[in-house]
């Protein structure tokens, strides 16, 4: 038999391993792995994930600090005049200007403030309401779970655009925060559905059998427990969600039923210029990148979380 003395904890100190948990003085002990740390490290080496990140921090603070980008205010009417109106790009107006002679750039700067209001205000009160919902009736079932699958269906059986478009049309206030009921009003089923399903199957892992063993409340359970566990799949749904909703505004705008003058969103700068389109293409072009740009970094923000959090895919 070997005379080896083996140190409490089982652990050898052989320097190739590094010093034992107990063993040198002020040593740290290692963190212990998670979901969210290992999707967090992989998550920083996805060239991905970083553009996008950049590209959306960008636009975020676009959307807070406008006035870092331009000095020019479109909501003062001193700033439009008629007779520069459908002008090209030039060194005093980098995007040129719409039919009322006012600055694209400017606007465009400015539009960007309620585009992502709507968008993430959406995606918030739809996970929050889905994923609640979502929470309860997967981890009870019965009646409450039958009830809530049934009236899901129903939704789904409603194009969420066209159901905003009739639900703006009857209240005719088109402002951000009615534009962003009309659509989360509409689409929380969606998150209903994935958390549900991500609840009824931790609901059956050993650590929740263990809980229940142990004599943990539901509430605990469920929030201590299950939620942990299952909001991986409703985050990563809401990322990409938002980049939709971010969409569906500029649609709703477009269409004449979202948000209305005096305000400003790339859905209406669009609308506004597509009668002028052949005169002045650029009035079109330049807020209808910034919003594909918009989307597009959502989407791919989304794809990189879910390629983080789904072990399989790894």
């Amino acid at each position: 038999m070997s005379d080896t003395l083996v140190p409490a904890g089982g652990q050898t100190g052989n320097p190739k391993h590094g010093r034992s948990r107990r063993g040198a003085k002020g040593a740290k002990a290692p963190k212990a792995a998670s979901l969210w740390s290992d999707a967090w490290y992989d998550l920083r080496r996805r060239p991905l994930f970083i553009g996008a990140s950049v590209l959306i921090a960008l636009l975020v603070v676009m959307a807070v600090l406008p006035s870092l980008f331009t000095s020019v205010n479109p909501f003062d009417a001193k700033n439009c005049n008629l007779g520069d109106a459908r002008l090209g790009m030039s060194e005093a107006h980098w995007f040129g200007t719409d039919n009322l002679g006012c600055d694209i750039y400017a606007r465009t700067i400015y539009g960007a403030r309620n585009s992502i209001v709507v968008g993430l205000a959406t995606t918030v009160v739809t996970a929050i309401v889905g994923g609640l919902l979502g929470l309860f009736a997967g981890f009870r079932g019965g009646l409450l779970d039958t009830l809530l699958s049934r009236l899901t269906e129903i939704f789904f059986a409603i194009p969420s655009i066209l159901g905003a478009l009739l639900i703006l049309a009857v209240f005719r206030t088109g402002n951000v925060w009615t534009v962003m009921l009309a659509l989360a009003v509409l689409t929380w089923p969606m998150t209903y559905r994935i958390m549900r399903a991500a609840v009824i199957t931790a609901k059956s892992q050993d650590y929740v059998l263990a809980a229940r063993a142990l004599g943990a409340s539901a509430p605990r359970i469920m929030f201590r427990h299950i939620l942990p566990n299952a909001i991986a799949s409703v985050i990563v749904v809401a990322t990409i969600n938002l980049g939709y909703f971010i969409a569906a505004e500029a649609g709703l705008s477009f269409l004449g039923v979202g948000l209305r003058s005096p305000d400003i969103s790339w859905g209406l700068m669009i609308s506004d210029a597509r009668e002028r389109f052949l005169e002045a293409p650029w009035a079109l072009l330049f807020p209808a990148l910034f919003l594909s740009l918009t989307v597009l970094a959502f989407i791919m923000l989304g794809d990189a979380v879910r390629d983080a959090l789904d072990p399989k895919l790894r």
